[in-house]
Order: C-alpha cells, then sequence, then structure tokens
C-alpha cells in the first residue's frame, strides 16, 4: 500500500460547480473527487459531465488525486458519465454503491479500452469503490479481489438507511460494516477510506469519529466541506511522539535482529512481531504524508 496516493482527506466537490473545484484546488486536499452522483440534481448531470471535462482539461491539480465519480452501475447514466470523462485521463474513477464484482469489470474494461486507445500505461488509472449495501458487505471479498481496484469508501449514510439503522453520534450501529470493510482491503491490499461525517459545522465531533476510523484501520475520510480538510488529514497523519515512538521500536528491533533475537522487552514491555508491524505502519503513514522522508 505505500506505493499508493495518500488519500487521507478525499474531498467531493460537484462536477458542474466550476468555483468550488478550483476553491479545492487550493485547500491541499490529498483528492479532489469531482461528483456526477449524489452530489448533482438530475437535472445537471450532464452539466457535471462537462464541467468534469472541462476541469481535468483546463486545471492543475498540482499534487492532488484527481478523481471522477460515475452515477452507480445500472443507474442508467453511467455509460455517458465514463465516456465524457476518460479522455481527460482522470487519476481515478470511483465507483460509486457497488454490489458486485461484474460492476468493477465493467468500469475496468471501459478504461481499459481507453489507456490502450490513447497509448497510456496500463494500470495508470485506478479504481475506488463506494460500499454503501449490505449487498456490498457480503460480497466484499469478491469485490476487494478486482484487478485495478485500490480503494474501498464506506458510505455509513447508505448503509444506515439501507438496513434501517437509527444514526447515533458514536456510529455504533455502523460498527460491524466499518470494520468489514477495513478488514477485507488489509487482506487485499487496498486502502480503507472512511464515511462523510454530514455536520460539517461540529468539527470537534468529525475529529472524534476521524480519530476513530484511524484507529480501526482507515487510511482516510470523505470529506464534503474544506473546514472539515485538515482536521481529517491531521487524524490520519502520525503526530511526532507516535512517530519518535515507532521509530524508537523498529530501531530496537533491527537491532535485536542482528543479535538473533526476535523478542524482546522495551519500556517494560514485551515486543514481538506484531508490535513491530503496528510500528512499520505508522513510519509508513508519516512517510506517505510527507513528515518524514525514505
Amino acid at each position: 500500500m505505500g506505493s499508493m496516493h495518500p488519500r487521507r482527506a478525499l474531498l467531493y466537490m460537484p462536477g458542474h460547480d466550476r468555483h468550488k473545484i478550483e476553491k479545492a484546488l487550493t485547500l491541499g486536499v490529498d483528492c479532489i473527487c469531482m461528483d456526477m452522483e449524489d452530489g448533482v440534481a438530475p437535472e445537471r448531470k450532464s452539466e457535471a459531465r462537462r464541467g468534469i471535462a472541462a476541469a481535468l482539461a483546463e486545471l492543475d491539480f498540482g499534487r492532488s488525486e484527481k478523481l471522477a465519480r460515475l452515477n452507480a452501475v445500472g443507474s442508467g447514466l453511467e455509460g455517458e458519465d465514463i465516456q465524457a470523462v476518460l479522455p481527460y485521463r482522470p487519476d481515478g474513477v470511483v465507483i460509486p454503491k457497488v454490489e458486485t464484482p461484474e460492476q468493477i469489470q465493467w468500469a475496468s474494461e471501459k478504461i481499459e479500452a481507453a489507456e490502450l486507445a490513447y497509448g497510456w500505461p496500463l494500470h495508470s488509472i485506478h479504481l475506488l469503490a463506494g460500499v454503501e449495501t449490505p449487498k456490498a458487505t457480503l460480497n466484499l471479498k469478491e469485490i476487494a479481489c478486482q484487478p485495478r481496484l485500490e480503494a474501498l469508501i464506506f458510505g455509513g449514510e447508505d448503509y444506515a438507511a439501507s438496513v434501517g439503522a437509527t444514526r447515533t453520534p458514536g456510529a455504533e450501529e455502523l460498527l460491524y460494516a466499518r470494520s468489514a470493510v477495513v478488514a477485507v482491503c488489509a487482506a487485499y491490499g487496498l486502502q480503507a477510506i472512511d464515511m462523510v461525517s454530514a455536520d460539517f459545522q461540529d468539527l470537534e465531533a468529525l475529529c472524534r469519529e476521524a480519530r476513530f476510523g484511524a484507529q480501526l484501520g482507515y487510511a482516510g475520510k470523505q470529506v464534503i466541506h474544506p473546514k472539515q480538510v485538515t482536521p481529517v488529514q491531521e487524524a490520519f497523519t502520525p503526530d511526532e511522539a507516535a512517530i519518535a515512538s515507532a521509530r524508537r521500536l523498529v530501531d530496537a528491533f533491527n537491532l535485536h535482529l542482528a543479535s538473533g533475537s526476535g523478542v524482546f522487552a522495551l519500556d517494560g514491555r514485551m515486543i514481538d512481531r506484531p508490535l513491530v508491524i503496528a510500528a512499520q505502519g505508522v513510519l509508513e503513514r508519516a512517510r506517505a504524508a510527507g513528515k518524514i522522508g525514505n
């Protein structure tokens, strides 16, 4: 996963709103996802397609990953959506409300055809899939093993609505599905991107939710407002104390390994391989965020 684009904050912007897309370019956000789906009214879908194509053609996204979110495969809109944006070479395409591997395969075939037609390297355009329904959670393994897929995005609000759950501030009702997404992502080498915090005014609640997502194992979080970007990036970036602790543990492990010892004591704790792997993960996240060098 270290070679993937860091996706601590994935910011949605409606594809038809050029002003908001241009604003997103000033935020230092990891990913800008220009939307044709939920953020766009039915009568403005065509405008969103044109707007995303124009933004991809005309704007400099700098270090931000540029993504386009289609309407769901099976909606009847997805064909026009993908054909509108692929010629302008987004870094990746987001497929929402995925429930079967066939939906991923459909998108992958369209992308591969474009890569071949334009002479781009194969697999240079990534796929990210939204997991938002009970059926999707039952099919996670089959979805996650699809080539080209880089990340699963958990849609908490859609999932809660589809199972009839009552949303609570602690999101306990989502814990099963939220954890299942992290587990399957870890098993298949994908990034897991956590749910949206819909109340963008409540930054305290956002920080709590983001920190818990990071504790669960998510790599990042979806955001819907510029205010949410910095708190989310901070929550998914190890702080100086965590980096120092991880570095000390890894250095100590390497010393003991050289002397032939696999298990050792450090600061009154027995250190074995799982703790070392966790510390290496902290350093990898810090590297991806640009906080430490290679």
